[in-house]
């Protein structure tokens, strides 16, 4: 999915400054933007008080939206770099589309895995004959610099892993969570995994203390750590937990993501991810001149056009709070 704000801002990410090394409970609130005609998301990485978890970068959170009589997602063609994308819904389809030549369509529950590597362009869009509601998340993952110039690829798994106890049942997107490890391929230490919680269910999940925790609301109402939680916010955990309680006031779904702090400092403008100005302009002007980023076949309608650049100086600073 890309970022169609076209007022796009720097985002300064990474390093190891301003990761909190012990628990925390910080209720991060979304921005909304637009996402085509009829789709409406909800944006809590970056955020002005967090910028990452982990590897993870990027959160939108949108739906449920009933788009029976509407078009649904409809993102162009565009770039991206440095990073991988995450596909998570809980309704509806998502058709992917990407230079790879890789056509997909992707239900609930399934991963759609796209590691942009060096250079990646892609589209989605709902299917003309969709499900009358989409809802879902779409993720970013940024790359280590050892495999940020790696060849592109896509992946999509339909049959990842589990981990119940009564009233949670757990799928495991990306990484380890409780022995249950995910198919998809990963970078760097991380976990993501989608919790369906039964009402009523209180509970335990463990969690690694060298990792750095948040957990998104999907659906429902839940109390994570004792703080209440209602869809499209999100609460960061920081590190030191050994386990998390869960419980759910409604029938709930959550996504926990985590994963160590990220070493490296970052620069976060548009849909690239890099470690300089130089490579955010030369990624900006390779993809306006239709160089380095491949085609995307199939997709009807023109490829967005990249945002121009902000005046002021892109520089990496780590974690800016």
């Amino acid at each position: 999915m890309s970022n169609l704000d076209r007022q796009a801002v720097p985002s300064l990410c990474g390093g190891r400054g301003f990761v909190v090394a012990e628990p925390v409970r910080e209720l991060l609130s979304p921005r909304r933007v637009q996402l085509g005609a009829s789709t409406e998301v909800r944006r809590l990485l970056p955020n002005l008080g967090r910028r990452m978890i982990g590897a993870w970068a990027f959160v939108d959170h949108y739906g449920p939206d009933d788009i029976a009589d509407e078009p649904g997602m409809q993102v162009p063609p565009h770039p991206h770099m440095g990073l991988q994308t995450v596909s998570w819904l809980h309704d509806g389809e998502v058709l992917h589309r990407d230079s790879t030549g890789s056509l997909q369509t992707i239900r609930p529950r399934e991963l759609g895995l796209m590691t942009s590597g060096r250079a990646i362009s892609h589209s989605e869009e709902s299917p003309k004959s969709h499900a009358r509601f989409l809802h879902g998340a779409q993720l970013w993952v940024a790359l280590p610099d050892e495999h940020r110039h790696m060849e592109p690829k896509f992946e999509h798994h339909a049959d990842l892993p589990t981990v119940t106890a009564p009233g949670l049942e757990a799928t495991v997107l990306l990484g380890a969570l409780d022995g249950a490890a995910s198919p998809g391929s990963t970078y760097s230490p991380i976990v993501g995994a989608d919790l369906a919680l039964t009402a009523g269910t209180e509970t335990r999940l463990p969690l690694v203390p060298d990792f750095e925790y948040g957990v998104l609301s999907m659906s429902g109402e839940a109390h994570v750590d004792g703080v209440p939680l209602l869809p499209g916010s999100m609460l960061y955990l920081g590190c030191g937990r050994d386990e998390l309680a869960l419980r759910a006031a409604s029938d709930a779904g959550l996504m926990l993501l985590g994963g160590e702090p990220f070493e490296e400092e970052l620069i976060m403008w548009w849909n690239f991810v890099g470690r300089t100005q130089e490579e955010i302009e030369r990624a900006r002007e390779d993809w306006m001149k239709g160089a380095r980023f491949g085609e995307v076949k199939g997709y009807d309608g023109a490829p967005l056009r990249a945002p121009e650049l902000p005046d002021l100086p892109l520089k990496p600073r780590g974690r800016v709070r």
